[in-house]
């Protein structure tokens, strides 16, 4: 009798690991998927205007967040510059870009000087408000000006702190959230690189 209980056991779980699958074939090839990633136009720090295609062929890392975030931004683009670091001479495969949630204070002048703190390769993108919100909402990200205000022009933004990786055709690949390591960061964007 526990042989055929263990048999009918491993089947449901074959089963529900099968119907699992299906799911998640489903979710990532367009049968109720929510798409990660898309077209972009904004400025990048030093003025200039760019687009998602003008990065096309390389990988992506992309985190929006702001420059007068006190903990969650630096950290993020603490842990994206030494996960490039760690990847040595594939990081040149790979574009990091810092999209700001806050474009109201965070000009191309304020980017510049905030993204060389942190990697020599760090893109920072701003503009419009309705260009930043399109960018977000194309990577679901979510952001809103904080309710409490210390002085005005003094307020904090809630954002999605995720760190997106987005292979060299603009597709998402796989994302990385707090208390991901740069070395797990780098391991995982090494194997998607080849």
């Amino acid at each position: 009798m526990t042989c055929k209980n263990d048999y009918i056991i491993e089947i449901r779980q074959y089963l529900r690991n099968q119907q699992r699958i299906a799911r998640s074939h489903e979710c990532c090839c367009g049968g109720g998927i929510v798409k990660i990633g898309g077209p972009f136009k904004l400025v990048d720090h030093d003025g200039k205007a760019r687009s998602d295609g003008d990065f096309r062929g390389r990988h992506l890392l992309i985190y929006f967040g702001y420059t007068y975030c006190p903990d969650e931004c630096p950290t993020a683009l603490g842990d994206m510059a030494r996960a490039l670091d760690a990847l040595g001479a594939d990081a040149a495969k790979v574009q990091p870009l810092f999209i700001t949630v806050d474009p109201a204070r965070d000009t191309p002048a304020r980017l510049k000087l905030y993204v060389a703190n942190f990697h020599p390769r760090l893109v920072g993108l701003t503009g419009s408000e309705e260009a930043v919100t399109s960018a977000a909402k194309a990577y679901r990200g979510y952001f809103a000006k904080s309710s409490t205000e210390a002085a005005p022009g003094k307020y904090l933004m809630d954002h999605t702190s995720i760190i997106y990786l987005m292979g060299p055709d603009g597709r998402y690949l796989t994302h990385f959230t707090r208390g991901t390591s740069a070395e797990t960061m780098a391991a995982r964007i090494r194997e998607n690189l080849s």
